[in-house]
């Protein structure tokens, strides 16, 4: 299972990390391992640590600051988890995550072979997005914890992601506004209504609110992975639900997405490649893509990367095509007779097999 605690949590509304609260969640934790569980932690924090260290919260918005801040708040933040699980006899590993780690497919395997390694020699994983390095502006890699703790849960094959949170569940409308709003206790599809019920973020350090969750659970439910959000002042909130008890809002699922799928929905993409109509009728109904039926080709990328597929503007596909952008703009709109005479070579008859298309 993966736990993911936001910066609300780890603060508890102060500045800085609150030894209680991590106390708790290692004590939890000890607890679910002792029963054979395995455990991963999502980690926010480290931006609102780091600035409250800093006194910059003036200006906490800009970038570099933040990235300063981020640099500094992250080893207090360990420390501080260090601490917790020490006085439960655990180790803790720490793991700095960027989007590349999920786009790039040898990284994300060696990267997986080293968790599954720490968690093998009994060591607790703790994740965060490695906001000090990112060459984007913060939140734009990943966007947010919530949605790094999905990608995490379903790449590691995780059953179950709790996310602990500032608010109790998802409601039908924001409770901080709305005396009347209700507890939505369980969700098995994510609907336009349930998408409509997500507010905007509520923490002034936070960067998730509800919407980010949402999407988190979209990205559990495509994988076939179980996702809860609770609030984390619920004394003991983690082990009362792996008991069973009703508390916040589950998130169920029956399905479950081929792994190599999953990548490929969610890995960045290196380019894209037009389709005409016929092309994009045939993709739907889960074919190979075939040089005759691409129109255009836009960036430049390798054979074996992750590409769109688009038709009359809209993204209606991803994909692992077999050429790379030059031998594709060399054949688009040619018979696969053709294209030995036109490359010299030819790998397969069809640009992209059906078996490495994922339809969005």
């Amino acid at each position: 299972m993966v736990i993911k605690v936001g910066t609300s949590s780890i603060t508890r509304g102060g500045s800085g990390a609150s030894s209680e609260f991590m106390d708790s969640v290692a004590e939890q934790v000890k607890e679910l391992r002792d029963k054979g569980i395995q455990v991963l932690i999502v980690t926010s924090g480290a931006i609102g640590i780091g600035l409250s260290t800093m006194a910059a919260q003036s200006r906490s918005r800009e970038i570099p600051v933040r990235q300063a801040a981020a640099s500094i708040g992250q080893s207090i933040l360990m420390q501080k988890w260090n601490d917790s699980f020490q006085k439960q006899g655990i180790t803790v590993a720490q793991i700095l995550l960027t989007y590349d780690f999920y786009s790039d497919r040898e990284k994300y395997l060696n990267l997986r072979n080293a968790i599954q390694t720490l968690l093998e020699h009994k060591a607790v994983p703790i994740f965060n997005e490695n906001d000090a390095v990112c060459v984007k502006e913060i939140d734009a890699m990943f966007g947010d914890n919530d949605t790094l703790s999905a990608m995490v849960s379903i790449k590691m094959d995780a059953d179950l992601l709790i996310i602990l949170s500032d608010v109790d569940g998802l409601y039908d409308k924001n409770p901080k506004l709305f005396g009347d709003a209700k507890l939505i206790a369980t969700v098995t599809e994510i609907t336009d209504d349930i998408k409509a019920s997500a507010g905007d973020p509520t923490s002034r350090v936070g960067t998730g609110g509800m919407r980010t969750k949402i999407h988190a659970a979209e990205i559990c439910h495509e994988a076939g992975c179980n996702m809860v959000i609770a609030g984390s002042t619920v004394d003991n909130v983690i082990t009362k639900i792996m008991n069973g008890e009703e508390i916040g809002t589950i998130f169920l699922t029956d399905r479950k997405e081929r792994r190599k799928s999953s990548w490929i929905r969610h890995a960045n993409a290196s380019g894209s490649i037009d389709v005409d109509e016929g092309a994009g009728k045939a993709l739907s109904k889960h074919v190979s893509l075939l040089a005759v039926g691409i129109k255009a080709v836009e960036g430049r990328f390798d054979r074996g990367d992750v590409v769109k597929i688009t038709c009359n503007g809209k993204t209606i596909a991803k994909g692992i095509p077999d050429y790379n952008s030059d031998d594709i703009s060399k054949i688009k709109g040619l018979h696969s007779d053709k294209m030995q005479e036109v490359l010299g070579h030819k790998n397969y008859d069809n640009v992209i097999r059906s078996e490495n298309i994922v339809l969005m």
